[in-house]
């Protein structure tokens, strides 16, 4: 059976997405040398496959469970390594590489005084705008990432 999906959940996980991409994908060139390519890339390539145990999908699932201790546990885990990774790297890449004006900015989280649990339900909210087989064949990391973009960048 097929599912429709309405066009403002289409919407919101194309700019759920986008945030995250363009995050990520400003990181990965601030940090890649200025050296053509080994080989030329293709829009055509494939992504990796996702690790089905720590898809959107599945971590959404977990998070969901507001009476399971332990699945609240493993979600706050998740959600905390997630951002905390993410922090890092940006860091990382602000003191190592030579960034434009305001490009750490751009890509940062403006997180003071935010609870996880409300990161958490922001993830679970934006998480249900997105058709189940996309959010299954989305990196958990992607969509948490894009959510927190989404709910709270510095810009």
């Amino acid at each position: 059976m097929q599912q429709i999906v309405p066009h403002s959940a289409v919407r919101a996980a194309a700019g759920l997405l986008m945030a995250a991409a363009l995050g990520l994908a400003s990181l990965a060139h601030a940090q890649t040398p200025a050296r053509p390519p080994a080989q030329p890339q293709t829009l055509s390539q494939a992504a990796p496959p996702v690790d089905p145990t720590f898809s959107a999908y599945s971590l959404a699932q977990t998070c969901k469970q507001k009476t399971d201790n332990v699945a609240q546990g493993q979600c706050v885990g998740a959600v905390r390594g997630i951002i905390r990774g993410y922090q890092y790297g940006v860091l990382f890449l602000g003191q190592r590489a030579s960034l434009p004006a305001n490009e750490t900015q751009r890509v940062s989280l403006c997180l003071r005084n935010t609870q996880v649990s409300s990161i958490v339900d922001e993830f679970i909210a934006d998480a249900a705008q997105v058709n189940e087989d996309a959010l299954k064949h989305t990196p958990a990391e992607v969509a948490v990432l894009g959510s927190v973009h989404m709910h709270h960048d510095c810009n």
